[in-house]
């Protein structure tokens, strides 16, 4: 009886086990490069506020719209699932957070959902106007004085890409993207990007750069479970039109 009994155990838990697997999903992954010159990127003027430029004494902090590793690894590129995934999935418990430390908008470039809360902190000692422009989504201009730590927001439409600036201090941009299913990324440093729990199916993957534009390319995921596929984006500056 008791070895019957363990036997079912043991038949159940490879059942559960199997189940964790099936929806376990599959991976896009891979790297974004950038290929041509690249400018010295310079340094912001912050002497209009003695409390930003305090804030970076030891390097003046510099422009982030290209920022390229040694053997071309691009930051700031969104990475998203453009077509093909089931959209108005929930928006996850967890805030989403964008920061105004050193009077610079950190992340530079912010993924969101659709209904998630996105956290607006300030860790400066100074006053901050956070201004957005979105198209779809409604526009929010707001103070936020030293004493004023944190505002939460959240968008209700689909939107890429729309910028965030501050008012008070002219340098200060970054750029959000509203999203209404979970698969999308931001490459870090190492221009890596990575897309998990997708469905077997037929999907448009798209980055998209503030100066350098976006590309888009299909990618099937297979069948399998744990299937990974990888993608790499190469991108370049963007002709002059004559």
């Amino acid at each position: 009886m008791k070895s019957s009994f363990i036997r079912l155990s043991t038949i159940f838990a490879l059942i559960l086990f199997s189940m964790v697997n099936i929806f376990a999903g599959g991976t896009i992954t891979g790297t974004v490069k950038y290929e041509g010159k690249v400018p010295p990127m310079k340094a912001l003027k912050m002497a209009s506020d003695p409390i930003c430029d305090g804030k970076h004494q030891n390097a003046p902090a510099r422009s982030e719209w290209l920022i390229v590793g040694k053997s071309g690894e691009l930051k700031n590129a969104f990475v998203w699932i453009k077509k093909g995934a089931a959209g108005n999935k929930a928006a996850p418990k967890e805030h989403a957070v964008l920061d105004q430390n050193g009077c610079i908008y950190s992340p530079h470039v912010l993924g969101v959902q659709v209904g998630q809360v996105v956290d607006i902190l300030n860790t400066d000692g100074t006053l901050h106007n956070v201004h957005s422009l979105p198209k779809l989504n409604p526009q929010f201009n707001v103070a936020m004085p030293k004493f004023k730590k944190k505002k939460e927001v959240t968008f209700t439409k689909q939107e890429m890409m729309f910028p965030i600036k501050c008012d008070v201090h002219p340098w200060m941009k970054c750029y959000v993207a509203v999203v209404n299913h979970p698969f999308f990324d931001v490459t870090g440093e190492d221009g890596n990007f990575k897309i998990s729990g997708l469905p077997a199916g037929k999907y448009t993957l798209e980055v998209w750069h503030e100066k350098l534009g976006t590309k888009s390319v299909s990618v099937t995921v297979a069948d399998v479970d744990g299937a990974t596929e990888t993608v790499n984006f190469t991108l370049t500056k963007p002709k002059k039109k004559k």
